[in-house]
């Protein structure tokens, strides 16, 4: 459910999940050592394998993991970048793969079923962690980082109709009908949690006219030129920071929280359960300014994943290198 597709990145390693599980990986070989997480090494002796999704954001989640257990002591094994989100969380469901971090809102809606998401982030991990711990995965603390739905604006534009909240969108939609125009990604102009269920919690009225469906990667450009007034994106992305683009508050509380926590099997948590105070200073330490930070110096600065993860940690503090 999480909606992009990463660019392609040297030395990002993507992979395929076949019927009968993870069919490639690599160890992870960083020369780490305990920071201030993995004091004496309590994963001294495991045999870890971390898993992510294909896009950035995810490549660098899942190097974040990887390193703190590698520092912790443990051997890991690489197995990033699956395309989709259900192979991940296969991977880590049967035990192919030990942890990944994931997101409550795809977990609530996508893998259990549920239509509506619960407004509260903190209360929709609780529900997440409740109803997946009977699929054998436990859900550990999550993160501020929320990588959501939202709408943004270039400076230009926003100087001329200076909204800041979805509510002022709507409104100056059914002022000025033409001052709205939108560029989209062709799934959220038709998803109930997009631009449908949206302009219904809102109240908008936007012309067919109004609303350009493009990729995820055009609509960045589209809206810095000013193509288009307002343009979809994901609140984490690194772009929004390098464009100085504004983003509109969701005042209302319509898109579902996509808080990112890691997903442990709960057999590997319960061998090894120092997992979890491992992870749990780093989860605190992520946050949307963080989040954008790491993923433009990949998608902007053209630098590795697993680069940026492990400079980060290490500026932060969790690990040592050498």
């Amino acid at each position: 459910m999480r909606r992009r597709t990463a660019p392609v990145v040297a030395g990002a390693l993507v992979l395929v999940a076949s019927a009968c599980g993870l069919t490639s990986g690599s160890p992870l070989v960083d020369d780490v050592r305990p920071g201030s997480i993995g004091q004496g090494e309590p994963l001294e002796g495991a045999d870890l394998t971390v898993t992510s999704k294909e896009f950035t954001e995810q490549l660098i989640l899942g190097a974040i993991m990887g390193i703190a257990f590698e520092a912790a002591g443990a051997e890991v094994l690489d197995r990033t970048g699956i395309q989709g989100s259900i192979g991940a969380r296969e991977a880590v469901k049967n035990g192919d793969a030990d942890g990944m971090y994931e997101y409550t809102g795809t977990a609530w809606i996508t893998y259990l079923g549920n239509s509506e998401p619960i407004p509260d982030p903190y209360k929709q991990w609780e529900a997440v962690r409740r109803d997946d711990l009977a699929n054998g995965l436990t859900w550990l603390p999550p993160s501020k980082l929320n990588n959501t739905y939202a709408l943004a604006m270039n400076q230009a534009n926003f100087k001329k109709y200076r909204t800041r909240t979805l509510s002022e969108v709507a409104a100056l939609a059914a002022k000025d009908p033409g001052a709205v125009t939108l560029c989209v990604e062709g799934e959220f102009a038709n998803r109930a949690d997009g631009l449908p269920g949206m302009e219904k919690a809102y109240g908008m009225r936007l012309p067919a006219a109004n609303i350009t469906q493009m990729d995820t990667g055009i609509i960045y450009t589209q809206v810095s030129k000013g193509s288009c007034t307002y343009g979809e994106v994901f609140t984490t992305d690194g772009r929004i920071k390098s464009m100085n683009l504004v983003v509109m508050e969701d005042d209302k509380k319509f898109f579902p929280n996509y808080n990112a926590a890691p997903v442990i099997n709960t057999k590997a948590l319960e061998k090894y359960p120092a997992i979890a105070e491992i992870l749990d200073p780093i989860t605190k330490r992520l946050d949307n300014v963080v989040a954008q930070d790491l993923n433009a110096k990949v998608d902007v600065d053209g630098e590795d994943p697993h680069t940026v993860a492990l400079d980060w940690l290490v500026a932060e503090g969790f690990v040592k290198e050498g």
